[in-house]
């Protein structure tokens, strides 16, 4: 039940006095639906307004005028602007209105009346002027007028001054809360208490004050990751209470690894015995296995499923796309079958005879396990004795998705995989909930790929290389970068290159795009797996997870506009077979320092992990890495970048609360509810499914 402390700011945001029922849904839209939500919105910037004369008037910037209106002169056909001509004793100043019905302004402020107003200033016609100034007062209300003015986010019918008295009254609403840092930690850091905190991020009065880093704003972004991290370790205290199949490792299983082409790495060791370990708990498991493009997850997969069929019970792996879905099944499919152990594909392509005889294989055990899309855990998809859940890229599935999978049976054990590199200071924001086995090993076999930084003024030579590498039988990936918001630009970008290549190549150049049909799309992977087509031109839109140990060249052009994650699992694509291999990163000269630096970071090293804290120090906070696409969580005062150094302490004083106080009876563990209750996180962790 929440505290009746926190009763003020649960309240619906339209309490709040000037929120009427046509403001209501966009201040929703803005902030959130509660009064908290509205005291969690932050400024994002800071006006200056100098208070100056007509005569020492800067323009372009905004200035405060105690003035007398002179004259106004309406406009004398419509289309113009309604102009107030306004003085004081160094000169005049225009205030200018579009759109000014009636004779509303002169009523307001007529001839002879002393007035404030504040705007920026233009100069136009060699004459002063404020276009829809911020405030035109009556001059005795100068006070009311800031000198430094925190600007506020806003939309379409809810200007941000708007929203900023809203913000304010909802500060109003904040209570004193209890303390649940302890004293010497908060006085270590220079922080204030909550409530202090929270009325100084509303009244900056530099630039600096609106950083993630001053202190009030890393005092709420910590209890924010304090809040998620008790979210997240209750949740995983939970799961490891729920019984689940006890899964042993077998002797089939030994047999498959024995039989496998190559040794496997001492990191996949590590983590096939993690797994182990966890499927023979008698508990749930809530495991990522975490690793590089190629470093071999799908192999531990295989081996920790073998062990589950070996029980009599059932795996499902599931992939966000059809092209990774055939990817994993042809992996292990044939491995499977040596040990006699089935699987089967099933993915949104299958219909009629061939779907309903996959359905009677998955129903009726005799499939141990099912590889596929969402089509895995559609309704008339039933499985004799699910026990193992393996989501590839769990992040691209909603969280309803995951959990209809794995309320395919009973006590699921959850098996994430992800190749997205997450730097390891921001690791336990988005898998807090799950422990964590890393392949930091490349298998035996992978060719080292030679990364080159070339102006694109040089791409013909790239072409020419193209050309003598084809010629000589290997194949070559060529990405085409999203030049804009829109669709077409990125399509026309590719299709001018396809064009171009198959001018200097001949006609074996290939298309890949988002916008093609799924068949046509896996029929020109199928014919670049092939070798019919020798160059895959594609954009980043696709999924480019076909694996084609021939290709041994990958061309990026505008490798600077990409982020160095995404360049690297692009790389990742080459090196798969015996040819040397290369990446090559076209960029537009000259670059910058911090562009050069990140393409000097790949050159330089082929570890993900490293290559992603990397790309973090040099591209600072917000944003920077496309974290929101990768599931992470939607902090609201919580800068995951800019205060990471705050996610380890907290995530270890969550489980230090959780050790000594579980039902929160001291006085701090009651502050501590508070906080909980305060951030209400619902599941959104890796593993929210269970």
């Amino acid at each position: 039940m929440r505290p009746e402390i926190l009763f003020p700011l649960f309240a619906p945001s339209a309490k709040l006095k000037g929120v009427g029922p046509k403001l209501a849904p966009l201040v929703e839209r803005v902030a959130g639906p509660l009064v908290r939500d509205v005291a969690f919105t932050l400024p994002q910037s800071l006006v200056r307004r100098r208070r100056t004369t007509v005569s020492a008037a800067l323009d372009k910037e905004v200035q405060t005028f105690t003035v007398r209106i002179d004259q106004h002169f309406p406009p004398r056909r419509p289309g113009l602007p309604y102009r107030i001509k306004a003085v004081d004793e160094t000169g005049s100043i225009s205030i200018i209105y579009f759109k000014v019905f009636g004779d509303s302004l002169l009523k307001a402020h007529p001839a002879g009346a002393a007035r404030v107003v504040s705007g920026r200033v233009e100069v136009f016609n060699s004459e002063l002027q404020i276009t829809h100034p911020d405030y035109l007062l009556d001059a005795g209300r100068a006070g009311d007028i800031p000198d430094v003015e925190p600007i506020y986010p806003g939309t379409a019918g809810l200007p941000p001054r708007t929203l900023r008295r809203f913000a304010l009254e909802a500060l109003e609403a904040a209570p004193v809360l209890p303390e649940w840092i302890d004293a010497a930690w908060k006085a270590k850091q220079g922080w204030p208490a909550w409530r202090d905190a929270l009325a100084a991020v509303h009244a900056p009065k530099a630039e600096t004050d609106l950083g993630a880093d001053a202190l009030p704003r890393r005092r709420l972004g910590y209890d924010e990751l304090l809040a998620h991290q008790l979210a997240l370790a209750r949740r995983k205290e939970g799961r490891r209470r729920e019984p689940a199949a006890s899964i042993p490792a077998a002797r089939t299983t030994a047999d498959l690894e024995t039989a496998l082409p190559f040794r496997l790495t001492g990191a996949q060791v590590r983590a096939l015995s993690e797994i182990r370990g966890d499927l023979a708990h008698g508990e749930r498991m809530s495991r990522l296995l975490q690793g590089d493009v190629g470093s071999g997850k799908t192999v531990v997969c295989m081996l920790a499923a073998a062990d589950v069929a070996a029980a009599g019970r059932q795996t499902v792996l599931m992939a966000p796309t059809e092209i990774l879905a055939r990817q994993h099944y042809e992996t292990i499919a044939g491995p499977l079958e040596a040990v006699g152990i089935r699987s089967v594909l099933l993915t949104g392509r299958d219909k009629g005879a061939g779907r309903a005889e996959k359905l009677r294989l998955i129903a009726s055990g005799e499939a141990a396990i099912a590889v596929g899309t969402h089509a895995l855990f559609q309704d008339d998809v039933v499985y004799q004795a699910l026990t193992l859940a393996v989501i590839d890229e769990q992040h691209r599935f909603g969280v309803s998705e995951r959990r209809r999978l794995q309320e395919k049976g009973a006590g699921v054990h959850l098996l994430a995989m992800s190749a997205t590199p997450i730097p390891r200071t921001l690791e336990l924001t988005l898998y807090g909930d799950l422990d964590v086995s890393r392949l930091d090993e490349k298998p035996p076999g992978r060719t080292p790929v030679a990364t080159r930084a070339v102006p694109s003024p040089r791409i013909g030579e790239i072409v020419e290389r193209l050309r003598a590498v084809i010629r000589d039988g290997a194949q070559a990936f060529w990405i085409c970068p999203l030049v804009s918001e829109s669709e077409d630009s990125d399509l026309a970008a590719a299709e001018g290159r396809v064009e171009d290549l198959r001018r200097a190549l001949g006609p074996s150049v290939g298309l890949v795009h988002g916008q093609m049909p799924s068949a046509a799309k896996d029929q020109v992977m199928a014919d670049f797996a092939d070798g019919k087509v020798s160059v895959l031109v594609a954009t980043t839109v696709v999924e480019v997870g076909v694996n084609v140990p021939n290709a041994s060249i990958m061309v990026i052009e505008h490798a600077e506009r990409f982020g160095l994650a995404q360049l690297h699992q692009l790389r990742g694509r080459v090196g798969r077979g015996a040819r040397e291999s290369a990446c090559v990163l076209l960029y537009d000269p000259p670059l910058s320092k911090t562009g050069e630096a990140r393409l000097n970071i790949l050159r330089e090293t082929d570890d993900g992990f490293l290559i992603a804290e990397k790309d973090l120090e040099l591209r600072g906070g917000g944003d920077p890495l496309g974290l929101k696409q990768s599931g992470f969580p939607a902090y609201r005062l919580a800068d995951p970048v800019a205060h990471r150094d705050l996610i380890q302490p907290a995530a270890d004083e969550a489980r230090l609360i959780l050790a000594t106080d579980p039902e929160f009876k001291s006085e701090k563990g009651k502050a501590v509810k508070v906080l909980i209750e305060l951030f209400d996180w619902k599941p959104t962790g890796a593993a929210d499914a269970g």
